[in-house]
């Protein structure tokens, strides 16, 4: 879809430096767009890239606008605005209701005709769907599932029994929401199955990555907050809490009941131990191992970044001679009390 200047001005509150009816059609990178596409700039770094630039305009701070060499859109958040932009230039397909050869849907389930249901997925009995969603292929919505209106279900999605979503939440193909948690009681012979019968409450605008996994509670729900958004190949333990707008990057995994607050970024392959509190505005820096309750707001980081091996080794090696030589004082002291 095309607009111009000015109307994504006036639309988005932006400043215009340039042509009002100049159109844009697209966007792209800064370094590689050509005219007709609208492009953005965050800081002074791609000074370099914006000279040369040949898209039609640039969304940018108030501080380089003056060396944009094209048609400038003046922003206090350029990210956040070339993503709303974006979503307007090139819109998700429109629903369009029905369903497709091969789909089951149970009686007694609610779908509404502006709802689409794709090849071969499956709703089960007392289902609830929203307005105009879209049920991918192979799909399967187990018994009493609720979507919220315009959710979007990649293809192979698996909601199981009792999953509540809000509205506008988008899962990505493969994620699985609603399996039972890794849940055993010791025993003397063996372990036992602790039966799952809590659900999990996804609220609204919430994105669930691909093969992302989210288990249900023993008793009550794994709730995850509006606005959570999850990468891919995340796991989140049985009973957890993430709380709104909190976003959390690929292959995190979230033992057990562990709560998460409002507004924190988790970086990719983290680990958090379960049964544990992390407060609001908490960033933990990716590969780090959570292992204690975090306050927050603050930056927290564990993970030792890659060097070179002949380094490593040799920085392992002095980490065990401090240990050794701190062996051979505690056996000298205790010598010497003797």
């Amino acid at each position: 879809m095309a607009m111009t200047l000015g109307e994504i001005a006036v639309r988005f509150g932006l400043e215009l430096d340039g042509d009002p009816d100049q159109p844009v059609d697209g966007v792209a990178a800064l370094a590689s767009a050509t005219p007709g596409k609208l492009t953005f700039c965050t800081g002074a770094k791609y000074r370099g890239q914006l000279a040369a630039t040949r898209a039609s305009a640039v969304i940018l701070p108030r501080e380089l606008a003056a060396a944009c060499p094209v048609a400038s859109l003046v922003s206090a958040r350029p990210y956040a605005d070339y993503a709303r932009i974006a979503q307007a230039l090139h819109p998700a397909p429109a629903v369009s209701g029905g369903r497709a050869p091969g789909a089951q849907v149970a009686p007694g389930a609610q779908v509404p005709a502006s709802a689409w249901v794709g090849p071969n997925a499956v709703i089960g009995a007392g289902a609830v769907i929203g307005e105009r969603c879209w049920i991918g292929p192979n799909s399967v919505l187990d018994e009493e599932v609720r979507l919220g209106d315009d959710c979007r279900l990649q293809a192979g999605v698996t909601l199981m029994r009792g999953v509540v979503a809000g509205a506008r939440c988008h899962i990505k193909a493969g994620a699985v929401v609603g399996s039972d948690g890794f849940g055993f009681a010791p025993d003397v012979d063996g372990y036992v199955k602790v039966p799952h019968i809590g659900g999990v409450r996804l609220g609204d605008d919430v994105e669930v990555g691909a093969n992302t996994t989210i288990d249900r509670g023993t008793i009550g729900d794994t709730v995850i907050g509006d606005g959570v958004k999850l990468d891919n190949q995340v796991q989140v333990g049985h009973n957890c809490r993430i709380g709104e707008h909190t976003v959390i990057a690929g292959c995190v995994g979230i033992s057990g009941s562990s709560v998460i607050g409002s507004r924190c970024m988790i970086g990719g392959a983290v680990g958090i131990a379960g049964h544990l509190e992390i407060g609001d505005g908490v960033v933990v820096t990716g590969y780090s191992l959570v292992t204690h309750s975090l306050p927050g707001p603050g930056i927290y980081s564990s993970g030792m970044p890659a060097i070179e091996a002949p380094k490593w080794r040799r920085a392992v090696a002095r980490l065990h001679r401090l240990d050794a030589g701190r062996r051979g004082r505690r056996r000298t002291e205790e010598g010497g009390d003797g």
